[in-house]
């Protein structure tokens, strides 16, 4: 069996959910323990007396009290199945469409019909990595939000802005992450660069590269080729099923 490094809470039972009247309680006691916490949604979890709470992005469970969280997982042990990954993976997505894609490198292959966003660092070798294996997809369209980590690479930012102040960024960002090619750009005008290391700081990321995909799931690291082509077709087609 699968050992977790953080704290688990195991879901012995594999019965139906408890109906709980307590939730209402509940809420009352956050609000007045926790008055400057956002509480998103309070329910109840599969574990009798146990509530999911959501906090923000946070996944915990309490008791009635709210005095006491747990920060972790159920696991229901019939099936050996995760239930809170798939609720915390949830919380974890972003609207793709609220993008400022105009501060975003495009280029297209093929039809364009499977999209992503890549926040990524020019001088970054899992970003060098990633966007070998996106040279690779067909009928994709790519935007690229650059994300100079300077703390780790110092010229990053320069790179970035000569890229984007290049003739065909596209062309210029792919030349020098495939092929070590530098940008032919004095870097000098009006660029996105700074917006968008706000941006990524802002959703959360801590690291490059991180990969948005169209139905909001992160994607993070350097992903291979076939993970990729699976899960934009997996997007693609349930956003065909929803029509």
């Amino acid at each position: 069996m699968k050992i977790f490094k953080k704290l688990s809470i195991v879901a012995l039972l594999a019965s139906s959910v408890v109906t709980f009247a307590d939730v209402p309680t509940l809420q009352k006691n956050l609000a007045k323990e926790y008055p400057a916490t956002k509480v998103t949604s309070v329910k109840e979890s599969p574990i009798k007396d146990i509530y999911e709470v959501v906090l923000g992005k946070n996944l915990a469970y309490t008791d009635v009290s709210g005095k006491f969280f747990l920060f972790g997982d159920i696991i229901r042990m019939s099936d050996q199945t995760n239930l809170s990954s798939s609720k915390r993976d949830e919380l974890k997505k972003i609207d793709f469409s609220t993008l400022p894609f105009k501060d975003a490198i495009k280029y297209v292959k093929g039809n364009g019909t499977r999209k992503l966003a890549i926040f990524s660092d020019p001088q970054c070798p899992y970003c060098k990595r990633l966007e070998m294996e996106v040279a690779k997809l067909d009928n994709v369209t790519v935007y690229i939000f650059t994300n100079p980590l300077v703390g780790i690479h110092p010229e990053a930012k320069n790179i970035s802005k000569k890229i984007w102040c290049s003739k065909d960024k596209s062309k210029a960002w792919r030349e020098y992450l495939i092929s070590g090619i530098e940008p032919n750009s004095d870097g000098l005008c009006e660029n996105p660069v700074d917006r968008n290391v706000k941006l990524s700081t802002q959703l959360g990321f801590d690291g490059t590269p991180m990969t948005l995909l169209e139905d909001g799931t992160v994607v993070a690291g350097a992903v291979s080729l076939g993970e990729l082509d699976y899960k934009l077709d997996k997007v693609l087609a349930d956003k065909k099923n929803k029509k």
